[in-house]
C-alpha cells in the first residue's frame, strides 16, 4: 500500500483542530444558556470524531484514486462516498436515539470540517 500522503497528514490535521475549536465554543454555549451535562460532551464527542474521520477517509480514497484510470476512479470515489455517508447516518442516528448523547450536539459537528473549509476559504484570500 502507498504510504500516506503528507498533504492528506496535514489538512486532516487541520480539520481536526478546527473541530477542537469549534467543539468549544459549542461546549461553552451550551454552558451559558444553562444546557449543558455530560451529554452534550458524548455527543459532540461522538460525530466530531466521526466527521475527522470521514475527512480522512475521503482524502485517502482520492490518494488511492489519482493512480486509476478516470472510470475506475470515479467508481472508487463513488463507492467511497456512499460508504462514508452510510456512516455518517448511522452514527448520527444512534447520537439522536441514544439517551446518552444530546441530540443537538450529535448533530452540529457534523458541520465542523465544511465551516473549516468555508474559513480556509476566507483566510487564503487575504
Amino acid at each position: 500500500m502507498k504510504r500516506l500522503d503528507p498533504v492528506i497528514k496535514r489538512e486532516t490535521l487541520y480539520i481536526g483542530a478546527w473541530v477542537l475549536i469549534l467543539s468549544a465554543i459549542m461546549q461553552a454555549v451550551f454552558l451559558i444558556i444553562g444546557k449543558w451535562d455530560y451529554t452534550v460532551l458524548l455527543g459532540n464527542l461522538l460525530t466530531g470524531s466521526a466527521s475527522v474521520l470521514n475527512f480522512f477517509l475521503m482524502a485517502l480514497t482520492v490518494q488511492r484514486a489519482v493512480d486509476k484510470d478516470e472510470k475506475d476512479a470515479r467508481g472508487t470515489m463513488k463507492a467511497s462516498q456512499a460508504l462514508r455517508n452510510l456512516m455518517m447516518f448511522v452514527i448520527v442516528v444512534l447520537g439522536v436515539l441514544l439517551p446518552c448523547f444530546n441530540i443537538w450536539a450529535s448533530i452540529i459537528p457534523v458541520f465542523f470540517p465544511r465551516i473549516s473549509m468555508l474559513f480556509r476559504a476566507m483566510l487564503n484570500k487575504k
